[in-house]
């Protein structure tokens, strides 16, 4: 159906910066938002920041100021850039993407890609 592969994670210091990347690929007519939640073992999984065709974007507070979302249509990617990192962004980062396709409107997630962010 829609695939979402996900790259970018990694272990960086604190204060530094690492990129996300995410593409979907399947049977998309249209996407209507991509974003990126992350989850830590035994919590819930949070809105870290989505991006919506033709509005703007949308962060969590904990993250405002220091990541960016972004889109290119043409390749039905979503980028997550973010800077200033902090232990607390340590997390498993899953894309997500809303779709419209053969069977309708559709909800799904990437595998997920570890962020540590330690000394």
């Amino acid at each position: 159906q829609v695939q979402l592969v996900e790259s970018g994670g990694g272990l960086v210091q604190p204060g530094g910066s690492l990129r996300l990347s995410c593409a979907a690929s399947g049977s998309i007519f249209s996407i209507n938002v991509m974003g990126w939640y992350r989850q830590t073992p035994g919590k819930q999984r949070d809105m870290v920041a989505t991006i919506r065709s033709g509005r703007t974007p949308n962060y969590a507070d904990s993250v405002k100021g220091r990541f960016t979302i972004s889109r290119d249509n043409a390749k039905n990617t979503v980028l997550l850039q973010m800077n200033s990192l902090k232990p607390e962004d340590t997390a498993v980062y899953f894309c997500n993407a809303e779709t419209w396709g053969p069977t309708g409107l559709g909800d799904y997630w990437g595998q997920g890609t570890q962020v540590t962010v330690s000394s």
